[in-house]
Protein backbone atom coordinates (compact mmCIF):
# COMPACT_ATOMS: atom_id res chain seq x y z
CA UNK A 1 0.00 0.00 0.00
CA UNK A 2 1.31 3.47 -0.92
CA UNK A 3 1.56 6.09 1.81
CA UNK A 4 3.47 9.23 2.73
CA UNK A 5 5.50 8.65 5.86
CA UNK A 6 7.44 10.65 8.44
CA UNK A 7 10.64 8.65 8.81
CA UNK A 8 12.27 11.18 11.14
CA UNK A 9 10.88 14.25 12.88
CA UNK A 10 11.55 17.58 11.12
CA UNK A 11 12.24 15.89 7.80
CA UNK A 12 9.95 15.97 4.69
CA UNK A 13 7.43 13.22 4.05
CA UNK A 14 8.66 10.24 2.06
CA UNK A 15 6.56 8.03 -0.20
CA UNK A 16 6.80 4.38 0.83
CA UNK A 17 5.19 0.98 0.53
CA UNK A 18 3.68 0.10 3.92
CA UNK A 19 1.71 -2.88 5.22
CA UNK A 20 -2.07 -3.01 4.85
CA UNK A 21 -3.93 -1.60 7.87
CA UNK A 22 -4.62 -4.05 10.67
CA UNK A 23 -8.35 -4.40 11.32
CA UNK A 24 -10.19 -5.25 14.52
CA UNK A 25 -13.74 -6.52 14.78
CA UNK A 26 -15.11 -2.98 15.32
CA UNK A 27 -13.06 -1.41 12.50
CA UNK A 28 -13.99 -0.25 9.02
CA UNK A 29 -11.45 -0.34 6.20
CA UNK A 30 -11.79 2.82 4.08
CA UNK A 31 -10.31 3.51 0.66
CA UNK A 32 -9.08 7.10 0.92
CA UNK A 33 -10.60 9.36 -1.74
CA UNK A 34 -9.67 12.68 -0.10
CA UNK A 35 -7.75 13.83 2.96
CA UNK A 36 -7.76 17.29 4.50
CA UNK A 37 -4.52 19.07 5.35
CA UNK A 38 -4.25 20.57 8.82
CA UNK A 39 -1.66 22.63 10.74
CA UNK A 40 -1.74 19.73 13.22
CA UNK A 41 -0.13 17.48 10.58
CA UNK A 42 2.75 19.90 10.14
CA UNK A 43 3.20 20.31 13.91
CA UNK A 44 3.37 16.54 14.36
CA UNK A 45 5.90 16.26 11.51
CA UNK A 46 8.02 18.95 13.15
CA UNK A 47 7.95 17.08 16.45
CA UNK A 48 6.17 19.85 18.36
CA UNK A 49 3.87 17.42 20.19
CA UNK A 50 6.37 14.65 20.93
CA UNK A 51 5.88 14.95 24.69
CA UNK A 52 2.07 14.85 24.73
CA UNK A 53 1.46 12.84 21.54
CA UNK A 54 4.20 10.19 21.65
CA UNK A 55 3.95 8.91 18.07
CA UNK A 56 6.60 6.49 16.92
CA UNK A 57 8.29 6.94 13.57
CA UNK A 58 7.93 5.87 10.84
CA UNK A 59 4.49 7.47 10.99
CA UNK A 60 1.77 8.06 8.41
CA UNK A 61 0.26 11.53 8.90
CA UNK A 62 -3.27 12.66 8.06
CA UNK A 63 -6.16 13.55 10.39
CA UNK A 64 -9.08 13.86 7.93
CA UNK A 65 -10.53 11.29 5.58
CA UNK A 66 -13.37 10.88 3.13
CA UNK A 67 -13.66 7.68 1.18
CA UNK A 68 -15.43 4.43 0.40
CA UNK A 69 -15.86 1.43 2.69
CA UNK A 70 -13.90 -1.58 1.41
CA UNK A 71 -14.46 -4.04 4.25
CA UNK A 72 -15.98 -4.10 7.74
CA UNK A 73 -15.07 -5.94 10.93
CA UNK A 74 -17.20 -8.80 12.17
CA UNK A 75 -18.87 -6.66 14.88
CA UNK A 76 -19.62 -3.64 12.67
CA UNK A 77 -23.34 -3.03 12.13
CA UNK A 78 -23.58 0.57 10.94
CA UNK A 79 -21.60 0.40 7.69
CA UNK A 80 -21.21 -1.87 4.67
CA UNK A 81 -18.87 -2.08 1.68
CA UNK A 82 -19.59 0.67 -0.83
CA UNK A 83 -20.75 3.24 1.73
CA UNK A 84 -19.29 6.73 1.28
CA UNK A 85 -18.00 7.90 4.65
CA UNK A 86 -15.88 10.51 6.40
CA UNK A 87 -14.06 10.73 9.72
CA UNK A 88 -11.38 12.19 11.91
CA UNK A 89 -9.69 8.99 13.10
CA UNK A 90 -8.83 8.71 16.78
CA UNK A 91 -5.59 10.54 17.59
CA UNK A 92 -3.84 7.22 18.20
CA UNK A 93 -4.85 5.93 14.77
CA UNK A 94 -4.15 8.77 12.34
CA UNK A 95 -2.76 8.01 8.89
CA UNK A 96 -5.02 9.27 6.10
CA UNK A 97 -2.14 10.19 3.76
CA UNK A 98 -2.36 6.64 2.43
CA UNK A 99 -4.42 4.56 0.04
CA UNK A 100 -6.43 2.91 2.84
CA UNK A 101 -6.99 3.33 6.56
CA UNK A 102 -8.81 1.32 9.23
CA UNK A 103 -11.14 3.53 11.29
CA UNK A 104 -13.09 2.58 14.41
CA UNK A 105 -16.81 2.38 13.66
CA UNK A 106 -17.58 4.89 16.41
CA UNK A 107 -15.42 7.55 14.78
CA UNK A 108 -17.04 7.21 11.35
CA UNK A 109 -20.14 8.74 9.73
CA UNK A 110 -21.80 8.56 6.34
CA UNK A 111 -20.59 11.35 4.06
CA UNK A 112 -23.06 14.21 3.51
CA UNK A 113 -24.92 13.39 0.33
CA UNK A 114 -24.90 16.98 -0.93
CA UNK A 115 -21.11 17.46 -1.19
CA UNK A 116 -18.12 16.00 -3.02
CA UNK A 117 -15.46 13.71 -1.59
CA UNK A 118 -12.95 16.58 -1.56
CA UNK A 119 -15.38 18.77 0.37
CA UNK A 120 -16.11 15.95 2.81
CA UNK A 121 -12.40 15.33 3.26
CA UNK A 122 -11.91 18.94 4.30
CA UNK A 123 -14.42 18.80 7.13
CA UNK A 124 -13.92 16.36 10.01
CA UNK A 125 -11.15 17.92 12.11
CA UNK A 126 -12.20 21.52 11.47
CA UNK A 127 -15.91 20.90 11.87
CA UNK A 128 -15.49 18.79 15.01
CA UNK A 129 -13.20 21.46 16.48
CA UNK A 130 -15.81 24.13 15.82
CA UNK A 131 -18.61 21.94 17.21
CA UNK A 132 -16.73 21.00 20.36
CA UNK A 133 -15.67 24.61 21.00
CA UNK A 134 -19.02 26.27 20.37
CA UNK A 135 -21.55 23.57 21.28
CA UNK A 136 -19.90 21.06 23.60
CA UNK A 137 -17.63 23.40 25.58
CA UNK A 138 -18.98 26.88 24.87
CA UNK A 139 -22.70 26.01 25.00
CA UNK A 140 -23.31 28.96 22.67
CA UNK A 141 -26.90 30.22 22.75
CA UNK A 142 -28.99 32.57 20.56
CA UNK A 143 -28.23 36.21 21.25
CA UNK A 144 -24.79 35.62 22.74
CA UNK A 145 -21.66 37.25 21.33
CA UNK A 146 -18.72 35.19 20.07
CA UNK A 147 -15.35 36.24 18.69
CA UNK A 148 -13.77 33.78 16.27
CA UNK A 149 -10.17 34.47 15.32
CA UNK A 150 -8.76 33.72 11.85
CA UNK A 151 -12.20 33.55 10.30
CA UNK A 152 -10.97 32.79 6.80
CA UNK A 153 -9.06 29.68 7.91
CA UNK A 154 -10.16 26.06 8.05
CA UNK A 155 -11.65 26.08 11.55
CA UNK A 156 -12.77 29.71 11.39
CA UNK A 157 -14.73 29.26 8.15
CA UNK A 158 -16.81 26.49 9.71
CA UNK A 159 -17.05 28.09 13.17
CA UNK A 160 -18.50 31.33 11.78
CA UNK A 161 -21.24 29.43 9.95
CA UNK A 162 -22.03 27.25 12.96
CA UNK A 163 -22.16 30.21 15.36
CA UNK A 164 -24.45 32.13 13.01
CA UNK A 165 -26.69 29.07 12.70
CA UNK A 166 -26.87 28.89 16.50
CA UNK A 167 -28.16 32.47 16.55
CA UNK A 168 -25.09 34.17 17.99
CA UNK A 169 -23.69 37.56 17.05
CA UNK A 170 -20.36 36.78 15.39
CA UNK A 171 -17.20 38.88 15.27
CA UNK A 172 -14.09 37.66 13.52
CA UNK A 173 -10.55 38.72 12.68
CA UNK A 174 -9.37 38.45 9.09
CA UNK A 175 -7.36 40.36 6.53
CA UNK A 176 -9.13 43.20 4.75
CA UNK A 177 -9.11 41.22 1.51
CA UNK A 178 -11.15 38.48 3.21
CA UNK A 179 -13.72 40.80 4.81
CA UNK A 180 -16.47 40.20 2.24
CA UNK A 181 -15.78 36.47 2.33
CA UNK A 182 -16.20 36.09 6.10
CA UNK A 183 -19.27 38.35 6.07
CA UNK A 184 -20.82 36.01 3.49
CA UNK A 185 -20.17 33.12 5.90
CA UNK A 186 -22.19 34.90 8.61
CA UNK A 187 -19.83 37.28 10.44
CA UNK A 188 -21.57 40.42 11.72
CA UNK A 189 -18.37 42.27 12.67
CA UNK A 190 -15.06 41.96 10.86
CA UNK A 191 -11.81 43.23 12.34
CA UNK A 192 -8.88 43.69 9.94
CA UNK A 193 -6.07 42.28 12.06
CA UNK A 194 -3.48 44.14 9.97
CA UNK A 195 -4.83 47.63 10.63
CA UNK A 196 -7.15 47.33 13.64
CA UNK A 197 -6.82 46.24 17.26
CA UNK A 198 -9.77 44.02 18.16
CA UNK A 199 -9.24 44.67 21.87
CA UNK A 200 -10.01 48.36 21.33
CA UNK A 201 -13.15 47.67 19.30
CA UNK A 202 -14.87 44.74 21.03
CA UNK A 203 -16.27 44.31 24.53
CA UNK A 204 -18.79 42.23 26.45
CA UNK A 205 -18.28 38.95 24.61
CA UNK A 206 -19.52 35.63 25.97
CA UNK A 207 -17.07 33.39 24.14
CA UNK A 208 -13.81 33.54 22.19
CA UNK A 209 -12.47 30.79 19.94
CA UNK A 210 -8.73 31.44 19.62
CA UNK A 211 -6.56 29.62 17.10
CA UNK A 212 -3.54 31.93 17.36
CA UNK A 213 -2.39 32.01 20.99
CA UNK A 214 0.21 34.31 22.52
CA UNK A 215 -0.67 38.00 22.69
CA UNK A 216 -3.90 37.41 20.76
CA UNK A 217 -5.11 35.04 23.47
CA UNK A 218 -4.17 37.48 26.24
CA UNK A 219 -6.08 40.29 24.51
CA UNK A 220 -9.02 37.96 23.95
CA UNK A 221 -9.49 37.57 27.69
CA UNK A 222 -10.03 41.31 27.95
CA UNK A 223 -12.91 41.43 25.44
CA UNK A 224 -14.90 38.88 27.46
CA UNK A 225 -17.58 39.93 29.88
CA UNK A 226 -17.37 38.60 33.47
CA UNK A 227 -18.10 34.87 33.39
CA UNK A 228 -17.06 34.62 29.75
CA UNK A 229 -14.85 31.91 28.36
CA UNK A 230 -11.87 31.76 25.99
CA UNK A 231 -11.28 28.43 24.29
CA UNK A 232 -7.83 28.01 22.78
CA UNK A 233 -6.88 25.45 20.15
CA UNK A 234 -3.32 26.72 19.70
CA UNK A 235 -2.41 26.36 23.37
CA UNK A 236 -1.12 26.52 25.92
CA UNK A 237 -2.46 23.17 27.18
CA UNK A 238 -4.14 23.30 30.61
CA UNK A 239 -4.26 20.87 33.58
CA UNK A 240 -7.60 19.43 32.46
CA UNK A 241 -6.05 18.41 29.15
CA UNK A 242 -3.09 16.85 30.95
CA UNK A 243 -5.43 14.72 33.08
CA UNK A 244 -7.59 13.72 30.12
CA UNK A 245 -4.53 12.78 28.07
CA UNK A 246 -3.23 10.58 30.90
CA UNK A 247 0.14 12.31 31.03
CA UNK A 248 2.62 11.23 33.67
CA UNK A 249 2.95 13.38 36.83
CA UNK A 250 6.07 15.17 35.59
CA UNK A 251 4.45 16.15 32.30
CA UNK A 252 1.31 17.23 34.16
CA UNK A 253 3.40 19.62 36.18
CA UNK A 254 5.04 20.95 33.02
CA UNK A 255 1.70 21.48 31.28
CA UNK A 256 0.30 23.20 34.38
CA UNK A 257 3.26 25.57 34.33
CA UNK A 258 2.80 26.34 30.63
CA UNK A 259 -0.73 27.65 31.14
CA UNK A 260 -0.32 29.15 34.62
CA UNK A 261 0.14 32.72 33.37
CA UNK A 262 -2.92 32.76 31.10
CA UNK A 263 -5.12 31.03 33.69
CA UNK A 264 -4.01 33.55 36.33
CA UNK A 265 -4.84 36.43 33.98
CA UNK A 266 -8.24 34.92 33.25
CA UNK A 267 -9.05 34.47 36.93
CA UNK A 268 -8.10 38.08 37.68
CA UNK A 269 -10.52 39.25 34.96
CA UNK A 270 -13.34 37.00 36.19
CA UNK A 271 -13.27 34.85 33.04
CA UNK A 272 -12.02 31.35 32.22
CA UNK A 273 -9.57 29.79 29.79
CA UNK A 274 -9.79 26.25 28.43
CA UNK A 275 -7.53 24.42 26.02
CA UNK A 276 -9.29 22.26 23.43
CA UNK A 277 -7.63 19.32 21.72
CA UNK A 278 -10.51 18.00 19.66
CA UNK A 279 -11.58 14.36 19.82
CA UNK A 280 -12.99 11.99 17.23
CA UNK A 281 -16.76 11.50 17.25
CA UNK A 282 -18.95 9.81 14.67
CA UNK A 283 -22.06 10.96 16.57
CA UNK A 284 -21.08 14.62 16.30
CA UNK A 285 -20.19 14.18 12.62
CA UNK A 286 -23.70 12.87 12.00
CA UNK A 287 -25.14 16.06 13.51
CA UNK A 288 -22.78 18.09 11.33
CA UNK A 289 -23.89 16.06 8.29
CA UNK A 290 -27.49 17.13 8.95
CA UNK A 291 -26.48 20.80 9.01
CA UNK A 292 -24.52 20.41 5.77
CA UNK A 293 -27.29 18.62 3.90
CA UNK A 294 -29.75 21.27 5.16
CA UNK A 295 -27.51 24.00 3.76
CA UNK A 296 -26.81 25.60 7.15
CA UNK A 297 -23.06 24.93 6.89
CA UNK A 298 -20.99 24.54 3.74
CA UNK A 299 -17.43 23.27 3.42
CA UNK A 300 -14.86 25.66 2.00
CA UNK A 301 -12.09 24.06 -0.07
CA UNK A 302 -9.46 26.54 -1.13
CA UNK A 303 -7.19 24.15 -3.06
CA UNK A 304 -7.02 20.47 -4.02
CA UNK A 305 -3.64 18.78 -4.50
CA UNK A 306 -3.14 15.39 -6.19
CA UNK A 307 -2.11 12.54 -3.90
CA UNK A 308 1.43 12.38 -5.28
CA UNK A 309 2.01 16.01 -4.23
CA UNK A 310 1.25 15.38 -0.55
CA UNK A 311 4.68 16.58 0.72
CA UNK A 312 4.43 19.84 -1.25
CA UNK A 313 0.83 20.28 -0.14
CA UNK A 314 1.79 19.99 3.51
CA UNK A 315 4.61 22.51 3.05
CA UNK A 316 2.16 24.96 1.44
CA UNK A 317 0.26 25.34 4.72
CA UNK A 318 3.01 27.56 6.12
CA UNK A 319 2.67 29.93 3.17
CA UNK A 320 -0.95 30.81 4.01
CA UNK A 321 -3.27 32.50 1.53
CA UNK A 322 -5.73 29.58 1.23
CA UNK A 323 -9.32 30.29 2.20
CA UNK A 324 -10.86 27.42 4.11
CA UNK A 325 -9.05 24.10 3.70
CA UNK A 326 -6.47 22.53 1.43
CA UNK A 327 -7.20 18.92 0.48
CA UNK A 328 -5.43 15.96 -1.10
CA UNK A 329 -7.64 14.25 -3.64
CA UNK A 330 -7.52 11.24 -5.94
CA UNK A 331 -9.95 12.49 -8.55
Amino acid sequence: MRAFVVTKYKEPLQEADVPEPTMGEHDVLVRVEAAGLNPLDEKIRAGEFKQILPYKVPLILGNDVAGTVVRVGTAVRGFKPGDEVYARPHQDRIGTFAERIAVAEGDLALKPASISMEEAGSLPLAALTAWQALVERGKLRPGQKVLIHAGAGGVGSIAIQLAAHLGASVATTASGSNAAYVRALGADTVIDYRTQDFEQLLTGYDLVLDSIGGETLEKSLRVLKPGGKAIGIAGPPDPAFARQAGLNPLLRLAVTALSRKIRKQAKKLGVTYEFLFMHASGDQLRQITTLIDQGAVRPVVGKVFPFDQTPQALQSLSQGGIRGKAVIGNS
